[in-house]
């Protein structure tokens, strides 16, 4: 009987091996970082259309942000999550994040009137857009009146600062812990507007650049060729 138990052990043991051998063959014709066809799913992802929406305007304030300037926003990243300690905000960060969002948007408006320009060795020099036309505030020579002029104070100027303030708004909106901050605990009336809002702010802020398109490359923006 021991010989007869042992044998049909034998024998279901077989096809398990079998069926192994076989899988390692195949993984060993098919490579190992072989390209796999990307899934397509015919519903969009599962996702609704107001949810398609969203991140469309996620993407789209990813990419209004780089109209703003550089250092603001990575100031802003980098401090506001310590600042209302992830969401978590007891009444004296509330008030530090206020401040940091205060000093952050006054920047943006701030640096939309400067400017950059070459001086005759190449090197890059930064002023301030005036009525009279270009201060120099790096310490170097200043221009003379005719090239300053070129680059005096525009109505343009006025409304891409008001602009830069209005989608750091949306990017700070875009950040839940400044969200978790102000509103932890907000009423369905106050989450509609949380979402409707920076979507909107986008969307004017997006048709206001590509219509009315800046010529200026200030601090903390791409600099010109130039």
């Amino acid at each position: 009987m021991a010989a007869a138990a042992a044998t049909q052990q034998e024998v279901a043991v077989a096809p398990q091996q079998n069926e192994e051998d076989d899988q390692i063959h195949v993984d060993e014709e098919q490579p190992l970082l072989a390209k796999r066809s990307p899934v397509v799913l015919g519903d969009g992802g599962g996702m609704s259309p107001m949810q398609r929406a969203i991140s469309q305007t996620y993407q789209s304030t990813a990419h209004l942000a780089t109209l703003l300037p550089t250092g603001t926003v990575l100031a802003f990243q980098l401090l506001s999550p310590v600042v209302t300690n992830n969401g978590h905000c007891l009444p004296s960060n509330r008030v530090m994040e206020s401040a940091l969002v205060s000093l952050c948007a006054l920047s943006c408006f701030v640096l939309s009137f400067t400017d950059s320009f070459r001086d005759g060795k190449g090197a890059v020099r930064y002023g301030f857009a005036t009525l009279r036309g270009l201060w120099v505030i790096d310490g170097g020579a200043p221009l003379d009146a005719q090239a300053a002029a070129s680059y005096r104070l525009r109505f343009l100027d006025l409304v891409h600062a008001v602009v830069s303030v209005m989608v750091f708004a949306a990017v700070a909106l875009f950040d839940q812990s400044v969200v978790s901050c102000f509103y932890p605990v907000p009423s369905e009336d106050v989450r509609q507007v949380l979402t409707v809002l920076p979507i909107a702010i986008g969307g004017v802020g997006s048709m206001l650049f590509v219509t009315f398109p800046t010529t200026r490359h200030g601090i903390g923006f791409p600099l010109s060729q130039h």
